[in-house]
């Protein structure tokens, strides 16, 4: 990427570092980089520009702590990768990202079955004392922690929680939903959530709630999916009737 045409402004009351962090952002969002490809060096953005060490490393850190740069050990400084997801189509978190090109995967906090909560019996249309399967994992896009996500499942439905591997969808086969009521909303980061999702307290974060039905109309899935703001984006749609 050549970015020799970056012209700081001495008049402006943001510092150096900012003004070379905004114009990295707007050449990331235009589309110059793609997802998972390596930044140029401190080094060689310093070199480019005529900058410091110190003003460069500044600015990719200000990047870094905004979600859109990941720093691989002993690697490099990567561009994060973004997801971009239709709200009109159904389809599992695996699918979204290989239709994209990226890797998906997951890190398995939990994995078994418990009672069904109040709030779950009724999403789910079950009877009080029934137990359900309960997932909770990390997903991941090319080893980026991208959502928290815990889904729950009739006992019915999913009869060993542990035979999961990537794909839940995958898993059910024709018991996989068809259909499902999805509602979103924003919310901060507490302590817990943003030492999983490796954000700052307080950060922003997309908590999503589905309910999955299966082709016979049942409701098979309820998941609760907390995902970064960052890495995320939900397109809808519209036509005027």
């Amino acid at each position: 990427m050549d970015l020799l045409d970056f012209h700081p402004d001495p008049a402006a009351a943001s510092p150096l570092y900012v003004q070379l962090a905004q114009a990295l952002q707007q050449a990331i969002q235009d589309g110059r980089f793609k997802a998972d490809e390596a930044l140029p060096s401190e080094r060689v953005l310093a070199e480019q520009l005529n900058l410091s060490r110190v003003t460069t490393r500044k600015a990719i850190d200000r990047l870094v702590e905004q979600g859109l740069i990941h720093r691989k050990r002993g690697s490099g400084n990567y561009i994060a990768p973004k997801l971009e997801q239709p709200l009109s189509r159904l389809s599992s978190f695996s699918e979204e990202l290989h239709q994209r090109g990226f890797v998906p995967s997951s890190r398995w906090l939990a994995r078994g079955f418990a009672l069904a909560a109040p709030d779950e019996q009724l999403s789910l249309e079950l009877k009080a004392g029934e137990q359900v399967a309960r997932l909770e994992r990390l997903r991941l896009a090319d080893q980026v922690v991208m959502a928290y996500e815990v889904s729950v499942l009739p006992q019915s439905v999913l009869a060993d929680p542990q035979a999961v591997e990537a794909s839940l969808y995958s898993h059910l086969g024709d018991r996989a939903p068809v259909r499902a009521l999805q509602h979103i909303r924003a919310l901060n980061a507490d302590a817990k959530l943003a030492g999983l999702l490796e954000v700052p307290v307080g950060a922003a974060v997309l908590f999503i709630t589905r309910v999955g039905y299966d082709p016979a109309g049942q409701a098979v899935e309820l998941t609760h999916s907390y995902c970064r703001s960052d890495y995320y984006d939900f397109v809808a749609e519209m036509r005027r009737q």
